[in-house]
């Protein structure tokens, strides 16, 4: 029998979930480390509901999408977005961005052994400064005295998850990015879209499956906690997400002919989610998606109502957090419940280097 590994019971009647509910044990031991030693190696976990699930390999992907079918990836690439330097006073600082939001200007969470003041400046790697122009909350708004991405290129370190205990080589300069990373901005990957490569990609065009791309840039929040019981006091981290115009083109044909929109990962489904909440408050049927580039703080958890994907491709996620949250809306928190359990009892390899799910959603 496997064993339950959620602590927290389900309530039997109407009352709201709390964070408990997403809480789960997970034994260290399946915390991946590394990827796979070919990206499309790891297993693919197939979800059908809460009792009905299949181990497969990530290469049987190819079977479970169909012609016509639009398979969305979110093409950001990650940027080498912690920083090592100095305040004036000389003490030590690590600057991590969360955004970068102008040519010079960007959000940042910063350690040091004082909280820098407004106004002080930062010398990094006696290369450029960095001025500390506000905070709100954890987060800085920094202005940095040349262009930020330029030195973040030359000067900074790939931000490897917290959960990851070895830091950033060359080797993960290349596995931490996906193949189709195009746009610089994302301080974490989008990690369902590392078990793709050219090979598999390659055999689901000639299958007659669509690739389609938008742009999410993944920001430091998506690792913060969720701090409180009540998941209605949780404010959702800031991400900014573009849907270009011939995304939304492929993804309208399909639909229009019984072709399914399958996303890839969570970032991709909240990019699609995040505007068709915005443009089709109200379900209308004969809907068609348009273009959109905007912020967005969506907070996908149960019960949610989804306008746009029909199947999502996405990693094993962290114990209480929002992920966690937007698969059992997607699929069912019973089901992801399930499994959550038969992954672990059959030792999957969880987070961003680890295995996939493939899931069919249950609330459209």
């Amino acid at each position: 029998m496997i064993e339950n590994r959620f602590p927290t019971p389900l309530p039997t009647d109407a009352t709201p979930l709390t964070l408990a509910h997403f809480n789960y044990d997970l034994p260290e031991q399946l915390i991946a480390q590394m990827p796979a030693a070919e990206r499309s190696a790891s297993r693919l976990l197939v979800v059908h509901g809460e009792n009905d699930v299949v181990d497969e390999r990530f290469t049987d992907i190819v079977k479970h999408l169909k012609a016509g079918d639009v398979l969305v990836m979110n093409n950001t690439k990650v940027i080498k977005a912690r920083l090592f330097g100095h305040k004036a006073s000389g003490g030590k600082v690590e600057v991590m961005f969360d955004r970068v939001t102008g040519t010079h200007r960007g959000i940042a969470q910063i350690r040091a052994s004082k909280t820098p003041a407004i106004g002080s400046t930062l010398r990094i790697n006696d290369a450029f400064h960095l001025t500390v122009l506000a905070k709100n909350d954890r987060f800085y708004e920094l202005e940095s005295d040349a262009p930020i991405l330029e030195m973040l290129e030359q000067h900074g370190h790939l931000p490897l998850p917290p959960y990851i205990d070895h830091a950033a080589d060359d080797f993960d300069a290349n596995r931490y990015q996906t193949v189709f990373a195009e746009h610089a901005g994302a301080v974490a990957a989008p990690t369902a879209g590392l078990h793709f490569d050219e090979h598999i990609l390659k055999a689901l065009t000639d299958k007659g499956v669509q690739l389609a791309y938008v742009t999410l840039h993944v920001g430091a929040g998506t690792f913060l906690p969720v701090s409180s019981e009540n998941l209605d006091a949780h404010v959702m981290h800031q991400e900014w997400f573009e849907i270009p115009a011939h995304t939304a083109d492929v993804i309208n044909a399909a639909r229009l002919k019984g072709g399914r929109v399958v996303a890839v990962g969570t970032t991709s489904l909240r990019a699609l989610e995040s505007a068709a909440a915005l443009q089709n408050p109200e379900y209308a049927r004969d809907w068609q998606l348009q273009p959109h580039s905007a912020d967005t703080k969506l907070f996908i958890r149960p019960p949610y109502r989804f306008r746009l994907v029909d199947v999502l491709v996405t990693n094993f996620h962290l114990p209480q957090s929002t992920l966690l949250m937007l698969v059992s809306a997607f699929s069912g928190v019973e089901t992801m419940r399930g499994a959550y359990n038969h992954a672990i009892s059959q030792g999957y390899r969880f987070f961003s280097y680890g295995d996939a799910m493939i899931l069919t959603c249950c609330q459209k």
